[in-house]
């Protein structure tokens, strides 16, 4: 915490310069607003000053009453008006300070690579960006506006009642040292309250995401399951409003002390002017302007302070959201897409995962040829899924190396150069069209590429069904689109695979949601659907990695048996031993 409020001079010029950047017109617009707030404010006094002439020294007033009254009423009308002016300009640029933040947020963690983004740590610090730093640059831009606007209105106000007299400046400045004291006071406790309750707010989204979200709503019924996620979700509220209700009870507290202060200072300022007048240092017409010039100046000073404490209380979430931002590896270069024309080799390949003692992969040899179709097969937790995502260029090995047509690729040429649909792939909630093009953003696809990949893949006939073909939208979470069956998500994944043009081509699990014939015909023609590209097949169901040219059996991460299917079947070893298991259900 120390560092962090060390930090505040270099955070808060980070933040102006975040503001400036993301709108330099809506900044000067801003801040001409400010200008003509304090000028507006200072006109209030000099009418003020004006009119009180009139009333009490009508002989030597410069102005008669009426139109020093009408002076008055224009001033007062046009300072009132300045501030909705400003509250929608600060709207507006908070908006877009708002979205720049997010695009450094979406920078980061795009560069992220897999190991990283599936850490713990990871997610918790972005969780509680995306909760409390995200939040502030609203706030940060209103109060470096209202800093800037404040102190112009100080600053001036300031010169009227030196002008008048100068004891009077002292007094309502010194209400200032508290003010700022207790800002930072609060600083301080808003970061440790959120820091504390980040890891409640995780739970709590969590459970409303299965409480609310369609892909759950099944289960939760067939389950009854409803009450007791509600008494959990109840629960958790209970400890955010007990740590809640502490954290608004030490805000109240400082409020009311800074309230008390700046109130004593108010009545102090107007009690020394009735001493003044009393004791005929002034007159009654100064006495007046300046009375309204120590209410307006209170009223500075209040936007002043509330302005420093807006910008003390974010430094800490702003250090948050900085460290996490500069802590990312820089952008990696972009990969450059390789045909595959001897194959990919793993030789002695090794991968853990940060904090696990065991290793998900341990001295593996694998290799996988132009062309050819290689499975992986192995109980669950054997390490294929981990394995896979080494050959795509999504984990770098530990140990080993892995090579493409015999060289050492960096990753993200393997990445460019691969291909990869997961079991859990996503089923994104937009055109059938655009569920397939996802897969390489890098050129735009002709229908007939389009069409061409819905063919092979068997998602044609789905195309065919839907009311506007490939433009259909898919899913209901966001438009009322057309829902589909798991099989034929699954088909839709699979043109997604075959649409993007690579050499290799990784299949986890491709067969899962379709039905036995729909997997027959996968599989029997699954050479022709990819197009001579070779493939990596993981694969739960035996009958679907007969037709492989290679098998490698996995177990604890490292491979125990390799060949194919029949010369598995004859070494009677693991491979045999899981096929026979699974074949006796169909006896």
């Amino acid at each position: 915490m120390a560092k962090a409020s060390a930090a505040n001079p270099r955070l808060i010029a980070a933040a102006a310069r975040e503001v400036w950047r993301a709108d330099r017109l809506g900044t000067v617009i801003a801040g001409i607003y400010q200008l003509l707030g304090a000028t507006a404010a200072l006109g209030v006094v000099a009418a003020g000053k004006l009119t009180f002439d009139a009333l009490l020294q009508p002989g030597q007033a410069a102005l008669g009453l009426t139109p020093a009254l009408l002076l008055l009423a224009t001033a007062t009308a046009l300072s009132g008006s300045i501030s909705p002016l400003q509250t929608q300009q600060h709207r507006l640029l908070g908006e877009r300070v708002s979205q720049r933040v997010w695009d450094r947020l979406l920078d980061t963690t795009e560069r992220a690579d897999l190991v990283t983004y599936e850490s713990s740590g990871f997610a918790t610090t972005l969780e509680r960006i995306q909760q409390n730093a995200l939040t502030r640059p609203f706030a940060v831009t209103a109060a470096l506006l209202g800093l800037s606007g404040g102190m112009l209105g100080v600053v001036t106000l300031s010169a009227v009642l030196v002008g008048v007299e100068p004891l009077l400046v002292p007094v309502l400045l010194a209400a200032g040292l508290p003010a700022v004291a207790l800002s930072r006071w609060a600083s301080r406790t808003e970061f440790a309250f959120a820091h504390r309750l980040t890891a409640h707010f995780r739970r709590r989204n969590y459970l409303r995401q299965l409480l609310t979200q369609r892909p759950y709503a099944a289960e939760l019924r067939a389950f009854d399951s409803a009450g007791p996620l509600r008494e959990r979700h109840r629960l958790l509220n209970d400890e955010v409003n007990s740590a809640l209700r502490g954290q608004v009870r030490r805000r109240q507290l400082i409020a009311a002390l800074t309230t008390i202060g700046v109130a004593a200072a108010l009545t102090a300022a107007l009690l020394a002017i009735v001493e003044l007048v009393r004791r005929g240092r002034i007159d009654l017409a100064e006495a007046g302007a300046a009375a309204i010039a120590v209410r307006l100046l209170s009223g500075q000073l209040n936007t002043l302070f509330a302005s420093i404490g807006g910008l003390l209380e974010s430094a800490p979430f702003l250090a948050d959201l900085e460290r996490f931002v500069t802590s990312g590896p820089p952008a990696p270069p972009k990969g450059r897409k390789r045909a595959l024309t001897g194959g990919v080799v793993l030789d002695s390949v090794s991968f853990r995962y940060p904090g696990q003692e065991r290793p998900a992969v341990d001295s593996v040899d694998l290799e996988v040829r132009a062309g050819e179709v290689v499975a992986l097969v192995g109980e669950n937790g054997s390490g294929k899924t981990t394995l896979a995502k080494i050959v795509a260029g999504l984990y770098d090995p530990e140990g080993g190396t892995r090579r493409w047509d015999g060289a050492e690729l960096p990753a993200p040429d393997v990445r460019a150069s691969v291909t990869v649909i997961f079991q859990d792939f996503v089923r994104y909630q937009m055109s059938l069209r655009d569920n397939i093009v996802i897969s390489d953003g890098t050129r735009a696809g002709t229908p007939e590429e389009v069409a061409e990949a819905a063919r092979r893949s068997g998602a044609h006939p789905t195309a065919g069904g839907l009311s506007d073909g490939l433009d259909t939208m898919l899913g209901r979470d966001l438009d009322e689109g057309v829902d589909l069956s798991g099989g034929q998500w699954q088909r839709v994944a699979l043109a997604r695979s075959l649409y993007r043009d690579t050499g290799l081509v990784v299949l986890d699990e491709p067969a899962a949601a379709l039905d036995p014939r729909a997997e027959h015909e996968l599989f029997t023609d699954v050479r022709s659907m990819l197009g001579g590209r070779a493939a990596l097949l993981i694969s739960h169901r035996f009958s679907s990695t007969r037709m492989a040219d290679r098998i490698y059996v996995l177990d604890a991460g490292r491979v125990v048996e390799c060949g194919t299917h029949d010369e598995l079947i004859a070494r009677a070893g693991q491979y045999a031993e899981l096929y026979r298991l699974q074949s006796a259900a169909y006896r």
